[in-house]
């Protein structure tokens, strides 16, 4: 498994946090008093769950323990976080509202982990999520035609890649299990500065469990070769570089 770096991971905190908040603006949760955040990464947008429903008890999960370390320092009375890993995690009683942002997509095959995590919603609560839907863009497509050569296979061979199904997948999915569902998608368009700013997104996230699988010297090598191809895909214009993100959001209401 990767070691993730919040530190990384913060440096595009405000990009990164936009589609949290959008998701959570569809979510018409009144006075909810249990909410859970599965992969609540460093913690900072769950900490804002604390703040929007301030009678609840809200709960920040990850299965990373340096993002919980982290995330640990917004913990209070009804904020608390802990480490677990979303595919066999169980609350003691269902909860009003669960959440997960930019997490599911790495669990292979979570579309049949669907009905179990909405078994862990109240009846009448929300289950909502947002994925990346951006996989067969350059970011990703170059780190994988990178990984594949032959120096780099015996490493990278057998390393999860993310993944990500539809809007309408999702609403089939969940329609089916009797939920009222709002799905749909959006492509934010970040502008970011400095130097090879799509590579310093992306090693943060969907390309760090590639260049953690291989070993000193080699990891360079592909790195290198990788920011060349990304600044060929990615122009800086003006000291501008433009990164287009599709994301996919759902959400669910569980019948009553």
């Amino acid at each position: 498994m990767p070691v993730w770096d919040p530190s990384t991971y913060l440096e595009f905190a405000d990009d990164r946090g936009r589609p949290f908040a959008d998701l959570l603006a569809r979510v018409a949760a009144e006075e909810p008093t249990t909410v859970v955040d599965l992969g609540c990464g460093p913690g900072q947008l769950t900490a804002t769950l604390a703040r929007r429903w301030p009678r609840a008890d809200v709960l920040g999960l990850d299965s990373a323990p340096e993002m919980v370390a982290r995330a640990q320092a917004y913990g209070g009375e009804r904020l608390a976080f802990a480490v677990a890993d979303l595919r066999t995690w169980a609350p003691a009683r269902p909860v009003d509202v669960l959440l997960s942002n930019a997490a599911l997509q790495w669990v292979p095959d979570h579309r049949a982990l669907l009905p179990r995590l909405l078994a862990a919603v109240a009846p009448g609560g929300w289950f909502a999520f947002q994925v990346p839907g951006n996989f067969a863009e350059p970011s990703h497509t170059l780190l994988h035609e990178l990984a594949d050569r032959p120096a780099y296979a015996p490493y990278t061979r057998g390393v999860e890649q993310p993944a990500a199904a539809g809007p309408a997948d999702y609403l089939s999915d969940l329609v089916g299990l009797g939920c009222t569902v709002d799905a749909w998608e959006t492509t934010y368009l970040h502008q970011l500065d400095g130097p090879d700013p799509v590579f310093r997104w992306v090693s943060g996230t969907g390309a760090r469990p590639v260049l953690q699988a291989l070993p000193e010297g080699l990891r360079e090598e592909l790195a290198a070769a990788y920011r060349v191809r990304l600044r060929e895909a990615y122009p800086a214009v003006d000291g501008c570089t433009v990164l287009p993100f599709r994301r996919v959001f759902v959400v669910a209401r569980t019948p009553r």
